[in-house]
């Protein structure tokens, strides 16, 4: 994590070397002022979006001439000037302007291909293992791709990549039970296995009713702009964050996200942070790796103002961590409760 890190410091006033400029009071502060450049950076990857050719010279002019004091140049080779209407890659999106006007920001032909061929590639090297061993391992990659994309244009995507997964699963099964007819590999791995979704080709296992998710059933939630100049890590800017974080949730399933809000994002046997998400992931590999630990650390269980439930009280159901549930199914004391804090992250 160094690398970006040192990055972000080299580069941090690029914004007012290629003479973006915000306004500062008024209902549009934080906004770009009509007629300078908007400069995006991630990292050393850049993309600056500007009114006219001539614009888009001067920008690369003026950063080329500032990069240089720090002994940086631009890569040519990935550097190029070109309009919006014949679109743009950039962190895996495509952001392009159509002839209707819209601008639309969708997942990159590249990043679509780059994810249909891993999904199978992890099928195919699971030939053996039951179902549940291939939803195990599909689940997370389906869950971390569908969250880092979920704030463009993605619902065809989606829906592409649903109908791509279907092949690979139905010639698993098919692989499996080589001596059984087309229907009955059909009947035992696909159904309405998700009782939410009145959906009949789902892929699941009969014996357990785990299943696969499905890349549609992510909400799109837009993105929204950040103010200015604003950075996560300004002490002052804390309850931005804060409001901004619980106005684009996580992917955790509704019912999940209601018990954090309810409980203010805490454990209520040890008082500690469920969620640990200060920085939203920033790649499908990070959310993927996210949701696992996620969905590893945090357990339901009934619990009494007091901790776990008993057959004699009446206990709730609420969100634990799971060395908390270890604990109290293995019958051990509970540590001291430390004082609460205010909740942070998504929660």
């Amino acid at each position: 994590m160094i690398s970006p890190l040192l990055m972000n410091v080299a580069l941090h006033g690029m914004e007012a070397a290629a003479g973006v400029r915000y306004h500062v009071t008024g209902t549009r502060a934080g906004q770009t002022v009509d007629g300078c450049p908007v400069v995006v950076r991630y990292a050393d990857d850049l993309l600056a979006l500007c009114h006219s050719r001539e614009q888009a010279e001067q920008v690369k002019a003026r950063l080329g001439a500032w990069l240089t004091p720090r002994g940086l140049v631009f890569n040519e080779d990935k550097t190029r000037i070109l309009h919006l209407s014949e679109g743009v890659d950039f962190l895996s999106f495509n952001i392009r302007r159509y002839s209707n006007g819209k601008l639309l920001t969708k997942p990159s032909n590249d990043a679509s291909r780059r994810i249909q061929k891993r999904l199978s590639t992890e099928v195919r090297a699971l030939r053996g293992p039951n179902a549940d061993a291939v939803i195990g391992r599909l689940n997370p990659i389906i869950n971390g791709w569908a969250a880092y994309y979920r704030i463009g244009v993605s619902k065809r995507a989606f829906g592409a990549l649903d109908a791509h997964l279907w092949k690979p699963t139905y010639k698993w099964a098919r692989s499996t039970h080589p001596n059984k007819a087309k229907r009955w590999v059909t009947t035992r791995y696909f159904g309405e296995f998700n009782p939410a979704r009145r959906d009949k080709w789902v892929f699941g296992s009969r014996d357990t009713g785990f299943y696969l998710r499905k890349f549609a059933w992510t909400p799109i939630v837009r993105h929204r702009m950040v103010a200015g100049t604003a950075s996560p890590d300004d002490p002052r800017l804390t309850d931005y964050w804060h409001q901004r974080r619980r106005r684009n949730p996580p992917p955790i399933g509704t019912i999940t996200l209601r018990l954090l809000r309810a409980q203010q994002g805490r454990c209520p046997i040890c008082r500690g942070l469920l969620l640990h998400a200060e920085h939203e992931p920033q790649s499908p590999h990070e959310w993927e790796q996210w949701l696992t630990a996620t969905r590893t650390a945090i357990r339901k269980h009934a619990v009494t103002a007091r901790g776990a439930g008993t057959p004699d009280e009446r206990a709730a159901t609420r969100l634990i961590h799971t060395s908390c549930h270890r604990r109290i199914t293995n019958g051990g004391n509970r540590t001291a409760q430390p004082p609460a804090r205010k909740p942070s992250g998504f929660a």
